[in-house]
């Protein structure tokens, strides 16, 4: 089984379900037991200060207090889901999704971002996105899908609103001059 972590998963023009319809999402995990991935191009009406509040964190004086959180997806949406540079070291919950991006789910991360401190690159995502084994293979033939290997730069350089462009032009399409209607030849 060829694996799709550390891919990103955009968004046909054509798929209409609220959840994705222009998405462009990372994949965190792909195994023979499903997909994980988290939305990198949506961030919510939400900057970190106001999460920092929410969860009672000292963060008032952190230089990331307006930084976006974002909407990671319709799966648990009450957690949270750190997509950052560099290794899992040395917090609580984290898996290596490449050599330089890992995803961290505990809460000593977000305390160290209170402080200051931390990685200096980092998404923060509210819920995620999952498929059951074989879901999103049969999403991807049936055209509601285009993958590419995910980048680091993309996910942490680029504005949010580029993201799904910028992945895009990796393969060299430009989305917006493709079909709204989906064909299989």
């Amino acid at each position: 089984m060829q694996t799709l972590k550390h891919h990103f998963l955009l968004a046909m023009p054509h798929l209409e379900d609220p959840n994705f319809a222009g998405s462009l999402s990372y994949l965190c995990d792909h195994d023979e037991n499903g997909t994980m991935g988290v939305i990198v191009n949506r961030p919510l009406d939400l900057t970190l200060d106001a999460l920092f509040e929410q969860l009672d964190i000292d963060g008032e004086e952190s230089p990331y207090c307006e930084a976006p959180v974002y909407y990671g997806g319709p799966v648990h949406k009450d957690r949270g889901f750190i997509l950052h540079r560099g290794s899992s070291e040395p917090w609580d919950s984290s898996i290596q999704v490449a050599d330089d991006i890992a995803l961290t789910t505990s809460m000593d991360m977000l305390h160290a971002l209170g402080a200051g401190q931390g990685p200096r690159d980092f998404l923060v995502c509210l819920g995620c996105s999952g498929w059951e084994a074989g879901q999103l293979e049969t999403e991807i033939k049936d055209n509601a899908w285009l993958t590419v290997e995910g980048s680091a730069d993309i996910l942490f350089d680029a504005p949010p609103e580029q993201r799904l462009n910028a992945a895009a032009g990796i393969l060299g399409i430009d989305l917006n001059l493709m079909s709204r209607e989906a064909g299989h030849s």
